[in-house]
């Protein structure tokens, strides 16, 4: 089976039609984006220590093939490209996992599942990592939705055991806009995360902080330790913990695709025709299916499935948060970390 998905690999590889970020990227600013988007964007730190750099969205299809129950789509297909797609949907739905041909387990790692790293602008040069979705709501109310994506998520290590490792990793931070004005951000944190006022959050100029946390991408608004054992709510120490500092800094719209959202018709519109729109409609996971068997805490497994897209992502939400209650702080506590010096 293995050789099998090499084959595969080998064939996809050879394919011109797949859509990756060599193509010549328009600048978001010469497009019809509201500036305020791109002038309030967040600016990402990545952790000092996290070999898992953000990652080219379109060469995720090209390192993966289809599977359902672990077993290859009959059907799909070839090549599958960005632009292509959502029409896995007909044939798994939600059950469809873009599966790593090498194997979530692969010892050693394929250097796909690093990414790239920022140059020193905080370009991830060769890799479009990002994807910026602008929800109106048609009252001076806007949502910029600004995802980042990584090739690989190494979970917590929590007893001695590491678990929640898994294939595909997308976060994100979602700013409301009143008339153009940023009010408040909002911070994805595995199964619930955080959302603080605009003016609480540590920035560079005009453009908020977020860190991301080692191996795990969650995003933050500070540097430091923060516990995520209860959902909305991380402490500076405890059981489950994830960590930040100042490693390198990632300017994500420097290599982004960028959409408006309509939530009547439930479409995207790309900002420049360029970009690819299908992948958005994807309805599986970017990565592996769980492995059967193997050790499990509370239930999580060390190899998890892989997360579903940013239309999975409460795009249409009446508060910043996804959820309810929704408490948005209006001031930060600092943390212990290791920080660098701008």
């Amino acid at each position: 089976m293995r050789a099998i998905w090499t084959l595969v690999f080998a064939w996809n590889m050879l394919q011109p039609a797949v859509a990756t970020a060599d193509t010549v990227m328009k600048d978001l600013a010469a497009t019809n984006i509201p500036s305020f988007v791109l002038e309030y964007a967040p600016l990402v730190w990545l952790h000092s220590q996290d070999p898992y750099m953000p990652s080219d969205i379109g060469q995720q299809v090209v390192h993966t093939t289809p599977m359902v129950d672990h077993k290859p789509i009959q059907g799909a297909q070839s090549p599958l490209t960005l632009d292509n797609l959502d029409s896995l949907n007909s044939l798994g739905n939600t059950s469809v996992y873009l599966t790593s041909l090498e194997g979530i387990n692969a010892s050693p790692q394929p250097a796909w599942f690093k990414g790239t790293a920022p140059d020193q602008q905080g370009k991830t040069n060769g890799a479009i990592s990002s994807t910026i979705i602008i929800r109106d709501h048609n009252n001076g109310t806007v949502d910029a939705f600004y995802f980042y994506f990584y090739a690989y998520n190494e979970g917590n290590t929590v007893l001695g055991m590491e678990f929640g490792d898994h294939v595909g990793d997308w976060e994100h931070n979602m700013i409301r806009f009143s008339n153009g004005s940023p009010q408040a951000i909002w911070y994805s944190q595995h199964a619930g995360g955080q959302a603080f006022t605009y003016d609480a959050t540590e920035k560079q100029g005009k453009r908020p902080y977020a860190y991301s946390a080692k191996g795990t991408h969650a995003v933050y608004v500070m540097a430091g330790d923060h516990d995520h054992t209860l959902p909305h709510l991380n402490l500076p120490a405890g059981f489950v913990v994830d960590h930040t500092d100042r490693g390198l800094l990632w300017d994500p719209v420097l290599s982004a695709y960028a959409y408006s959202y309509d939530s009547d018709s439930r479409t995207f519109r790309p900002y420049d025709p360029s970009y690819p729109v299908n992948w958005l409609n994807f309805n599986g996971q970017w990565g592996d299916d769980a492995l059967p068997g193997g050790p499990e805490l509370f239930g999580q497994k060390k190899y998890s499935g892989g997360p579903n897209g940013p239309n999975f992502k409460k795009l249409v939400r009446d508060k910043v948060c996804p959820d309810n209650p929704c408490i948005v702080i209006p001031f930060r506590v600092w943390r212990t970390a290791s920080v660098e010096q701008e």
